[in-house]
């Protein structure tokens, strides 16, 4: 039986208006995507084996790197924070940086964003949930979900020019309103934590994690109670 292999991956929730009218921005993936065809989703996407060694202007929150270090690889941590600031800007074309030029010349999958005169920050990143997708499915991930207020993008939210076609109908959702979209089944579970948690933006009390990393499923809490079965 072939095993599929389990990618780390990072996705970010981003907010507006999250004190009033929160908005949540959401694209639709392909309908020949290999990976949940057809369904609304955060942006997001694998960690690229370059994104450990890019240069953060602004580290996470302390709480949230040690949440991230729980069983994974020491760099990861850096890693996973870069990947979602990349993929909001391949994805949607907005930019979670600080202005400011590289020491270095960028990685291959960098190199447009640095164009933009940025360097990525991790400040603004809220690790808030993890998942691993289920055995039996055509691709796998071990996502980690990052929160993130929109008021710190540095350019128009509402620009979306520069992003590439990997997700259609790119758009703030209002919260109240995302559960009538074609949500895949954990995203719908992310939701609900984030309108508990809202208008709070920042490191919650635990991380919750649904381990699917073999046959039997956990619901777990990283930096909170102990696994539940």
């Amino acid at each position: 039986m072939t095993i599929t292999p389990i990618r780390d991956a990072a996705t970010i929730i981003l907010v507006r208006d999250a004190a009033t009218q929160p908005r949540i921005l959401m694209g639709q993936r392909g309908a020949k995507a290999a990976f949940m065809p057809n369904k609304f989703v955060f942006p997001g996407g694998a960690v690229d084996p370059d994104d450990g060694r890019v240069p953060l202007a602004a580290p996470m929150a302390m709480t949230c790197e040690e949440r991230l270090r729980i069983g994974a690889a020491q760099n990861l941590a850096t890693a996973l924070a870069a990947a979602a600031v990349r993929e909001l800007w391949e994805e949607a074309g907005l930019i979670l940086g600080t202005a400011g030029a590289w020491a270095s010349p960028p990685p291959d999958d960098w190199k447009s964003f640095a164009d933009t005169g940025h360097l990525p920050r991790a400040d603004a990143l809220h690790y808030v949930f993890r998942a691993i997708t289920p055995p039996g499915r055509p691709r796998r991930f071990d996502a980690r979900f990052f929160l993130a207020d929109a008021a710190h993008l540095a350019n128009d939210p509402d620009d979306f020019s520069a992003a590439t076609d990997e997700l259609t109908h790119l758009q703030w959702i209002p919260l109240s309103e995302a559960r009538s979209f074609n949500l895949p089944f954990i995203t719908e579970v992310v939701l609900a934590e984030v309108a508990a948690a809202l208008p709070h933006i920042g490191p919650p009390p635990s991380v919750p994690f649904f381990n699917n990393s073999d046959e039997q499923s956990l619901f777990e809490r990283l930096g909170g109670a102990s696994p539940l079965r």
